[in-house]
């Protein structure tokens, strides 16, 4: 990968991250109120729902950027000699690793956001750990998807996808991988604002699935499905979109 894509993947990046985080930060305010074990009324309802956006924005152009940065290298590097069946696994590989990197950035911002939404405490070494036990599977649900999506429309139209069609592609994608991931959404939510002392304090995620699961049920583990999903898909369309028309233009 030549120098001058590497810095439009880190600009693009960066530049979409700041863009779909300040645009849809009140339904994720909203979304991390309802899975909160306050309940959705008690963590603040609809009051104060730009709280926690300063951390946002200061976190959102170095995480996208390095996120991007990585995937894209990444994905350049294994490209190589590898033969087409071996794509799918090739984005999840990047994906991965591009997660890991963002991740190093995105957990202290997201801890003061969270904390300034709902509000408790808890570590912030040991959140990076379960941070990445949801991401992780996130970016693998849903960078392979989003790649296949413009593979075949473009196999399909006999060109490469037009920013506005990848746009489209990381909607679909983006949803559907936000609805499978929802209960490792919810499990991290409860995990980050777990009191001291508390059964969700000691960060084990299978524990806290296992305890929303006995407590709440199904709608339990699915809490906020509906606005995460509305969130990411539009998510997913703003962030992929301006990242590609943005690339686009540097290159």
């Amino acid at each position: 990968m030549e120098p001058r894509e590497s810095w439009a993947a880190l600009a693009a990046g960066g530049i979409a991250g700041v863009c779909v985080d300040l645009i849809l930060f009140p339904l994720d305010t909203v979304k991390t109120r309802l899975q909160s074990p306050q309940g959705f009324r008690k963590a603040g309802g609809f009051r104060g729902i730009y709280a926690g956006v300063p951390s946002t924005a200061i976190g959102s152009f170095p995480n996208a950027a390095a996120f991007f940065i990585t995937y894209e290298n990444v994905k350049s590097m294994l490209h190589h000699g590898s033969t087409s069946y071996l794509t799918p696994a090739t984005h999840m590989v990047a994906a991965s690793l591009g997660e890991v990197v963002a991740c190093l950035i995105r957990v202290p911002s997201e801890v003061v956001k969270q904390r300034a939404q709902v509000s408790p405490s808890s570590s912030t070494l040991r959140i990076l750990s379960h941070t990445l036990y949801h991401e992780i599977p996130f970016s693998l649900v849903q960078f392979p998807l989003w790649e296949s999506l413009k593979d075949l429309w473009s196999w399909k139209q006999g060109h490469v996808v037009d920013s506005w069609q990848s746009a489209v592609c990381g909607a679909f994608a983006g949803g559907f991988a936000a609805a499978v991931t929802t209960p490792l959404d919810v499990a991290k939510t409860r995990i980050m604002l777990a009191k001291a002392g508390s059964s969700n304090a000691s960060g084990n995620v299978l524990a806290a699935l296992g305890g929303i699961w006995r407590t709440q049920g199904l709608s339990g583990l699915f809490a906020g499905v509906v606005p995460r999903m509305a969130a990411i898909s539009l998510g997913g369309f703003i962030f992929l979109g301006t990242y590609e028309k943005t690339r686009q233009l540097l290159l």
